[in-house]
């Protein structure tokens, strides 16, 4: 989920240029600061962004973990009561760096309607903005991740499905799980880009998610997310830019044939983007 990356090597992606032009604008002779000094508020952010986020994971995961035998009993594919904690985590963190505005909340199925959600991905800070919703949707992460200390055991918990890429059985298996958690009431997210977009440019879909909501017929629920891209750049993990996020949802589509879903759900999403 978050692939680490040197801010300063020169050319990289067009995503590089837009930041390093932005900031050298900023750093010119009749700015209010130099360039080196934005550079370095932005490090001193994502240091700060991690304290608290490591901070608030080690004490949310103690709950988690004592509430997790009652969860399997009572509610073992939604899990509810861990994505409470996980709303809570990820609002606290994001709260004192980055402000999210939300449209179209209303769009939301209820809260016990099995959905497919999908929604373009820029940004590591997309899964926090996403965890903010209060949904106990699963998402669908690399295995090694639940290798990480205190994060990785958390997504264990919370029933986040494991994927290892480039692995065609491990993709089946996967679309094989996430029909099962549907066919349990269970809902599940996709980023149907497969990756963080490099230059923040909306990426062909995969027809994963959208096959999985035309075999079980429940509503695909399209997501735009603004500015998270601008904020914590691809590649730029270690540093948090001062900005606003802003969530919308669109209504569901509902239908029976992945090609169409995909494509209907794609042009949802970059219609908003260009619009933004």
């Amino acid at each position: 989920m978050c692939n680490g990356c040197d801010f300063h090597r020169l050319g990289k992606s067009s995503r590089d240029v837009a930041v390093r032009s932005e900031l050298a604008s900023t750093g010119s002779s009749g700015a209010s600061y130099p360039l080196s000094e934005i550079w370095l508020n932005s490090k001193l952010r994502g240091i700060c962004f991690y304290a608290v986020t490591a901070i608030a994971a080690i004490i949310f995961f103690v709950p988690m973990l004592l509430e997790h035998p009652f969860v399997l009993m009572f509610d073992r594919y939604r899990r509810k009561a861990h994505f409470l904690v996980a709303k809570v985590w990820a609002s606290l963190t994001v709260a004192p760096f980055v402000k999210i505005e939300y449209e179209g909340l209303e769009n939301l199925p209820p809260t016990d309607t099995p959905a497919i959600y999908v929604s373009n991905h820029q940004s590591f800070l997309d899964i926090y903005t996403l965890l903010t919703l209060g949904r106990s949707f699963k998402f669908i992460s690399k295995t090694s991740i639940f290798l990480y200390p205190i994060i990785g055991w958390a997504m264990f918990l919370l029933g986040v499905i494991p994927l290892k890429r480039m692995d065609s059985r491990s993709q089946l298996d996967c679309l094989k799980q996430c029909i099962t958690l549907i066919n349990k009431g269970a809902s599940v997210f996709f980023f149907p880009e497969g990756t963080r977009s490099k230059d923040g440019k909306l990426g062909p879909f995969k027809k994963g998610a959208f096959s999985v909501a035309a075999k079980t017929g429940v509503p695909v629920v399209p997501i735009s997310l603004i500015g998270t891209g601008n904020i914590m750049p691809a590649g730029m993990e270690s540093r948090l830019n001062p900005g606003s996020v802003k969530v919308i949802i669109h209504p569901s589509i509902v239908g029976n044939k992945a090609d169409a879903l995909c494509s209907e759900a794609r042009t949802i999403i970059a219609d908003e983007l260009n619009r933004q």
